[in-house]
């Protein structure tokens, strides 16, 4: 790359950082851009420039595999129903230990080396998510839906310079219960309370395709009102389907934008917030 392209990419990433400035943006953190040690350097530095050049990052994150791997250790199996982990009480400890515990501090730490400022916190402090147990047809055990979010701790945080790092458990109504909750929805919980500018769940897909297998089929921009007709048609199937209810329940309740990128790409976040072309799908 010569020295004009570098200059080419700065001059167009200008419209973006001046648009963005002082604005909320929620990172939901998973998949392999959280197994995978390359790419878990380049989103923790994306992260970090963001803030850098004036965005206000949140970031959420899950432990699944973590879970599973300390699960694994102590001979327990991992049962997963309709895509969401069967927690019985054993698990709900463990969910607690490593969310709250190793991957959140590691995050932190991450953000640390990197040069940032973070902060780590999870749904009981603060309390700042609450939660009931999720109704469905199966019993998930301490598998929980938020129903409140308390922006105080994150709001102080943000604004003394921080960047906090979210992990996805909540304390019950009543206080005398946590609950495990999808990393997916407690982000867009988090970006609806917050009134985000952006909500960015990364995956481990390019984002919403026509077709499976062709990358090249990316629908990279795709408005509410065409949701309905790409399910009924079978393109929004499976376990796409729940993060785009997570991506259209936050424009409803005043996210500007929700992006579905994804996170095996190196710098797949700096790619779609400040770029012409974007990398992901799109939503609004």
């Amino acid at each position: 790359m010569n020295l004009n392209d570098r200059a080419n990419i700065l001059v167009q990433s200008l419209p973006y950082i001046q648009k963005y400035n002082g604005k909320i943006v929620v990172v939901k953190y998973g998949g392999n851009a959280m197994v995978s040690e390359e790419l878990r350097e380049t989103v923790i530095n994306d992260i970090v420039l963001m803030k850098c050049v004036g965005f206000q990052p949140v970031v959420v994150h899950g432990g699944g595999p973590n879970i599973s791997s300390f699960l694994d250790r102590l001979g327990e199996k991992s049962e997963f129903i309709n895509g969401l982990r069967y927690t019985d009480e054993k698990t709900i400890d463990i969910v607690q230990m490593v969310l709250g515990g190793q991957v959140n501090k590691d995050l932190v730490s991450l953000i640390e080396k990197a040069g940032g400022k973070a902060i780590g916190v999870c749904g009981m402090d603060g309390s700042l998510l609450k939660a009931k147990k999720h109704e469905g047809p199966v019993d998930l055990g301490f598998v929980g839906d938020i129903t409140s979010v308390n922006t105080d701790i994150l709001k102080m945080a943000i604004n003394s310079g921080y960047i906090p790092v979210v992990g996805s458990i909540a304390l019950g109504e009543d206080d005398n219960a946590l609950y495990n909750i999808n990393a997916d929805t407690c982000a867009a919980k988090i970006a609806s309370a917050l009134k985000a500018e952006k909500l960015i769940l990364l995956t481990d897909v390019a984002g919403v395709m026509k077709d499976p297998k062709d990358v090249s089929s990316l629908i990279s921009i795709l408005r509410l009102h065409e949701v309905p007709k790409l399910v009924v048609e079978g393109i929004i199937k499976g376990g796409m389907i729940p993060k785009i209810d997570c991506c259209v329940e936050s424009i409803r309740m005043g996210v500007e934008r929700a992006h579905i990128v994804d996170g095996r790409v190196p710098h797949s976040l700096l790619l779609e917030l400040f770029s012409n072309e974007g990398i992901g799908t799109m939503i609004y």
